[in-house]
């Protein structure tokens, strides 16, 4: 009896698991399965003729059409299968709407996106553009529209957990996506606020120091991308790499696509809610971008009256313009936000009894242009160059190379004409002192063509020579990167695209391992050995900068600079040394180190090896007591989680990449922290497009059981990469597009 009943509970306990095991694999199939991306099959679409997707094994759309604007159709619909989700979450983080669907976590995240007002920007940017970019980006947006419409049943499954059916895609969307891009590399207004408070309780002299404008090197221009000659290459044509430095995200930034129509073809990386290609090459020429840090942000102090929103300006009274902001919350009462726009802009933030405004090129009326569908289309030197002058920006780098040789650099973008000030600390908007004269015009920015080494080298660094006539300011990087590129440049000839990985991989650091040398020194000079420190000096004294993920070494000096660039800037400006993390600080340390000026430190020894001890110290307490048995991967590990699932118990965290142990540094020229990583690398040959090379950080679609979800992650990581296909695909399927009947 006991054992049939036994029995009896076995059947019906495995029956239940059964059950589940259907109900889950059904409910799979039925929310995620059913809405992946179409790779093969016909699709009915407003059309002008037919048109055709051929996918690649790494599922890249090589879309051909009949006539630009439906290429541009193509490229909506076809990146909205793999992205959709991706491309809303954009818009709301740039509009202000994430708490609407998040919740009120991320209310501070939209109330800042309210008060820089950037659905409005957006808005009135789009009634001013030109006529040609208004209809791409419109054709654009019929795609990612007709593909929304008819698969409303099935929606990528983070919709679903969400419990929320996206709105239609719009113009002004496409433009927010651009905006977001360009807020996120123009933060310099927190460099000012920072450097403020410094000065404010600290010394002026030591502060300034602290925030320089120019590295250990100059007139080089900056970004992290190169463009080498035919004479230094194997093919006898020009090589172009890039590989741009952005925030981990999952999906990837980037979407990898090929439009070819009368007029355009091109191939490279897209922004997801964005037509044509960011960074890439044509039929005749190559480019490459990132960000040049120039400063495009200003505050101003103005004297406003909080119950008015009257405020001064040269002895006259004005009216701040008051705009109304709802922002709805999801589980709680939406909140109502005021922002007053003053002529500097709107009230950003409040510094005790004065109001902050915030000035951004971005923001200035019929500013923001779209210049890439130019870009893309450009055929020589000449159109290449007047295309970028439209950038508005962000502050951008270009490198350029063609089939018949050329090769060539450009700074670009709208960089304002300061009066009377540079940017680096908040003005006073009421005197009317510190205004902006304009721009600086594109042909006197820095640029060169065809130089006579026949290299050029950008990695961010400032390329603003000394004495130029405009005032110089922003968050430019230190020139360890640019000099070890240069260096592993010229250590041979022959190049050949492929072989440009071994310098996109490269993880000396040249600064660390000049520290090292230094708190090597200073130990040796004390003829006083601590056996608590022995070990560790012994393995700075035989490291050869490799920042390399299995040593000890990096991470000893890692710490240690840390509590070193503390230690300068307490100097300066007591109790805010945890503050003071600005990009040119390692030239600082560097310049002090060298210089060992009078007034810092009594003995600059001494507070060497203090921040070696204090190192140590921390480094026991994450790794334990045998400094030779730690990892400098097990201190830079990252994790990079889908923004949804990652929050499913149990499977979730199979939808994540990591957290997986990292080499390089942020000097390093495979620039790597904890929040930055390479977001692409890209290597034309301009003698045979075919061996050209490109990838992307994880995989083409944020669709999770896509099987493009992430089969580029193992391949990025350990910097390989793949064919850029482009006057030959091997297609992996075609989606063939028909026009409507």
């Amino acid at each position: 009896m006991t054992h049939t009943l036994g029995s009896r509970v076995v059947r019906y306990v495995n029956l239940a698991i059964a059950v589940l095991l259907v109900a889950a694999l059904a409910a799979v199939y039925w929310y995620v399965w059913r809405a992946l991306p179409e790779r093969a099959g016909t699709v009915e679409a407003p059309l002008s003729a037919a048109a055709s997707v051929r996918f690649d094994a790494h599922g890249e759309p090589h879309i051909r059409a009949a006539s630009q604007d439906d290429a541009f159709f193509v490229q909506g619909y076809v990146t909205a299968q793999d992205r959709l989700f991706q491309m809303d979450g954009l818009r709301r983080l740039a509009g202000g709407t994430l708490a609407e669907i998040l919740g009120p976590k991320f209310l501070e995240s939209d109330k800042e996106s309210r008060r820089m007002r950037m659905r409005r920007v957006a808005e009135d940017a789009y009634v001013t553009l030109p006529e040609a970019d208004r209809a791409a980006i419109a054709a654009y947006t019929r795609g990612v529209n007709a593909f929304l419409s008819t698969h409303l049943d099935t929606l990528p499954v983070e919709f679903t957990l969400l419990g929320y059916t996206p709105r239609p895609w719009s113009g002004v969307d496409s433009l927010l996506v651009c905006l977001h891009m360009y807020r996120s590399l123009t933060t310099t207004w927190k460099d000012e606020l920072i450097k403020n408070n410094m000065a404010a309780r600290g010394d002026r002299a030591k502060v300034d120091f602290l925030f320089p404008a120019y590295g250990l090197v100059d007139g080089n221009p900056g970004s992290n991308g190169w463009v080498i000659g035919g004479s230094h290459t194997a093919s006898g044509k020009p090589v172009l790499s890039n590989d741009m430095h952005l925030e981990y995200s999952l999906p990837a930034i980037w979407y990898m696509a090929h439009l070819e129509a009368p007029g355009l073809r091109t191939a490279g990386v897209a922004l997801p809610g964005v037509p044509g290609i960011m960074v890439g090459h044509n039929e005749r020429i190559a480019w490459g971008i990132t960000n040049l840090h120039f400063d495009a942000q200003d505050l101003y102090l103005e004297r406003i009256d909080e119950r008015t929103g009257r405020y001064l300006f040269r002895g006259q009274v004005e009216q701040a313009r008051e705009e109304r902001e709802v922002i709805r919350v999801k589980g709680q009462k939406a909140e109502e936000l005021t922002v007053r726009v003053t002529r500097h802009g709107p009230i950003f933030l409040s510094e005790g009894k004065e109001q902050l405004a915030l000035r951004w090129t971005a923001a200035e009326h019929g500013m923001l242009q779209f210049p890439f569908l130019d870009i893309d289309r450009a055929q020589n030197w000449q159109e290449f160059t007047r295309a970028i002058s439209r950038l508005p920006g962000p502050g951008s780098n270009f490198v350029y190379a063609d089939v018949d040789g050329n090769i060539g650099y450009h700074a670009a973008g709208k960089l304002p004409v300061r009066r009377n000030y540079r940017g680096d600390l908040p003005v006073d908007g009421a005197s009317g002192n510190f205004e902006w004269d304009g721009y600086i015009p594109f042909e006197e920015l820095p640029s060169v063509y065809n130089p006579p080494g026949g290299v050029i080298v950008t990695a961010n660094q400032n390329p603003f020579p000394e004495g130029f006539k405009y005032a110089v300011n922003g968050n430019f990087a230190p020139p360890y990167r640019f000099r070890q590129i240069r260096a592993l440049l010229s250590a041979r000839q022959g190049w050949k695209a492929e072989e440009m990985l071994t310098i996109q991989r490269d993880v000396y650091s040249g600064f660390s391992h000049f520290l090292a040398q230094q708190i090597v020194a200073a130990y040796t000079a004390r003829e006083a050995h601590n056996p608590g420190l022995d070990d560790a000096v012994a393995l700075l004294r035989g490291w050869n900068g490799q920042m390399n993920q299995a040593l000890a070494a990096p991470l000893v000096i890692t710490l240690a600079y840390q509590d070193v660039r503390r230690a300068i800037a307490e100097n300066a400006s007591a109790a805010n040394g945890m503050a003071y993390e600005f990009n040119m600080a390692p030239v600082v340390v560097e310049r002090l180190l060298r210089e060992r000026p009078a007034g810092w430190f009594a003995d600059y020894d001494e507070m060497l090896l203090r921040a070696l001890a204090d190192a140590v110290e921390e480094g026991r307490r994450m790794q334990g007591r045998d400094v030779k048995r730690w990892q400098y991967g097990a201190y830079l590990r990252i994790g990079i989680n889908n923004p949804v699932m990652h929050q499913v118990p149990v499977v979730g965290k199979y939808f994540d990449i990591g957290p997986v142990a990292m080499s390089g540094s942020s000097t390093t020229v495979k620039q790597t922290t904890r929040v930055l990583e390479p977001s692409m690398r890209m290597n034309a040959d301009l003698g045979d497009w075919e061996r050209s090379q490109l990838n992307i950080t994880i995989g083409e679609s944020g669709q999770v059981l896509s099987k493009h979800y992430r089969d580029q992650w193992e391949d990025y990581y350990h910097v390989r990469s793949y064919p850029m296909q482009f006057g030959r695909v091997e297609a992996k399927s075609t989606l063939e597009f028909q026009p409507s009947r």
